[in-house]
């Protein structure tokens, strides 16, 4: 049985800036005349290809990144081919529903490099966005990460062929915002067993693996996300998943609360029919309080994030081997010696970030509001400062605190030159980049998700992924930690889709402590672990059943 959650008081998060609607698809379809949409078949399919209804035609916004012209603007439709040529198809051919694509329309259309990056693995981390190769000249590849995921994530696999007759998820229609990544792929496979329909947007604009989107596509999956999006394009992606005729979701899995928030401020009547929300990230949990708070979230919603499975596995493991990963990609640095302040000391960044920089001789400062937090930091062996008091001397600056403005204009002119600066939380708002884009600064990029800002005595600062998440924006994370995660978000949905009416109110939850520990367990055998049963005598003793739950609702 699930406990619910007792929010002590929490600082208030601003929820973040929805866009008026500009650039979002307006009501009457386009025709077919100037409507088209990229196709590219994979051999990688999905394990249960799905036929959900058809989509109404939206208009994409002009992506403010994409301002090269396209020497081949005809008006017609253009069509990747499986040998990576680009060709126009008759402006009237039925064109396949429900697959990745983008719209091309006149001059709005995509220029054929940024075509040829949707559906090749050329648009990766380390490929530069100023690519000017033609798909004509591109071989298109592809995708095998998905395999290669399914091996490292026997939890989700094992569910799959436990539940799959059973189909526990059958009438479900999940709609999902998440990084789309190999990792996601499984998942979003694995709700297709288990009996759901699923349609996916991107929850940030720079993780989308784009051969990954691609496979998915041809397995039949409605996917709406490709890796470079402008804000713009972001938001469209998003309200095109949700609004399709014919076809409405009942439950939501979100990362971050911007698509639980997308349609709470523009389609709240879907709330009617949705069953629950499970959300994953800390900024999305921050963002459902404050509608519980505010006695508007509609329906039950379960907190993964503070799942211990998420806490003690993906914020810890994950994060420990994927901010070394992103910051050596991008930058090349040597972490010996070099002094970094990281901001916040939660699981992220006390196990994850402040020890593995610290192994790799790093001196590591840490910045903290919470007194608990950072006594922990200090009896770590940290340095506990304010961010003001090292800003200008220190060579890397961390965030990771799932707060707002925690680095700002001030703190970023008085860096030194070459600083380093990134950001590891969810959200983008913890690093104020909106005041770096002023007319006396001068910003370079050097490569993908690298940026020089640089002032005007020539002072330079180099920003990654432009503020946003550093690991998953610029790197990749282990799979194996993410099939934790994966796993405790399928079985919420499973829990909050099959419980009966009035189990869950209209709150936040936790999942049960029972489910943890079986997610737990289902991980066991990769490693060849074996358990310890309690005896009778034991169990007894301890007031426990042998089979657990062992550990209080409460423990963390």
């Amino acid at each position: 049985m699930s406990v619910q959650v007792v929010a002590a008081k929490m600082a208030e998060v601003d929820l973040k800036d929805i866009p008026s609607g500009k650039g979002l698809p307006a009501g009457s379809p386009v025709s077919p005349a100037t409507e088209g949409k990229n196709i590219v078949k994979n051999e990688a399919s999905a394990s249960a290809a799905m036929s959900p209804s058809a989509e109404s035609s939206a208009k994409m916004p002009q992506a403010s990144a994409m301002k090269r012209t396209d020497p081949q603007q005809n008006g017609g439709e253009a069509f990747v081919n499986r040998d990576g040529t680009v060709a126009e198809a008759p402006r009237m051919k039925k064109v396949r529903e429900n697959v990745f694509f983008v719209l091309v329309k006149g001059h709005e259309r995509l220029p054929p490099h940024r075509i040829g990056s949707l559906f090749s693995s050329a648009a990766s981390y380390t490929d530069s966005s100023d690519d000017e190769t033609s798909p004509r000249d591109k071989q298109q590849k592809n995708s095998k990460e998905i395999e290669i995921a399914e091996q490292e994530m026997p939890a989700l696999m094992a569910l799959r062929k436990r539940a799959q007759g059973e189909k526990p998820l059958a009438g479900a229609k999940v709609v999902g915002c998440t990084h789309i990544t190999a990792q996601t792929a499984v998942l979003m496979e694995t709700l297709s067993a288990l009996g759901a329909q699923c349609r996916w947007a991107a929850c940030n604009i720079y993780s989308t693996q784009n051969e990954v989107a691609a496979a998915l596509a041809e397995g039949g999956f409605s996917v709406f996300a490709w890796k470079g999006e402008s804000e713009d394009d972001f938001w469209w992606c998003i309200d095109r998943c949700v609004n399709v005729e014919g076809w409405q979701p009942n439950m939501i899995l979100d990362d971050g609360g911007d698509l639980t928030h997308w349609i709470y401020k523009k389609y709240p009547n879907m709330f009617k029919k949705i069953k629950g929300i499970v959300e994953e990230s800390v900024t999305g949990v921050h963002r459902l309080y404050q509608l519980s708070k505010a006695g508007k979230l509609c329906v039950p919603a379960m907190n993964v994030n503070d799942s211990v499975t998420k806490q003690k596995f993906d914020n810890l493991y994950c994060c420990r081997e994927s901010i070394l990963d992103g910051l050596k990609r991008t930058t090349d640095v040597m972490f010996g010696g070099k002094q970094v302040v990281v901001c916040g000391y939660g699981e992220v960044s006390r196990k994850g970030c402040c020890a593995a920089l610290k192994a790799m001789g790093s001196i590591v400062y840490v910045t903290e509001i919470d007194p608990i937090c950072a006594l922990q930091a200090c009896m770590d062996g940290f340095r506990l400062v304010k961010l003001n008091e090292v800003i200008r001397q220190v060579d890397i600056v961390i965030t990771c605190t799932g707060n707002k403005n925690v680095v700002v204009r001030e703190n970023l002119d008085r860096m030194k030159n070459g600083c380093i600066v990134c950001n590891m939380g969810h959200s983008n708002t913890e690093i104020d980049v909106a005041s770096l884009r002023t007319p006396e600064l001068t910003w370079e990029r050097v490569r993908s998700q690298v940026d020089h800002v640089i002032w005007p005595d020539g002072k330079r600062i180099v920003l990654l992924a432009e503020g946003r998440l550093l690991n998953l924006s610029c790197s990749t994370v282990p799979t194996f930690v993410l099939s934790i995660t994966a796993t405790t978000q399928a079985l919420a949905l499973i829990e909050l889709y099959n419980a009966p009416e009035g189990r869950y109110k209209q709150d936040v939850y936790l999942l049960p402590k029972k489910m943890d520990e079986y997610v737990a367990s289902l991980h066991l055998p990769t490693f060849d672990a074996h358990l310890t049963e309690l005896s009778d005598e034991q169990a007894k003793y301890l007031g426990l059943n042998k089979n657990g739950p062992f550990k209080p609702n409460y423990y963390r």
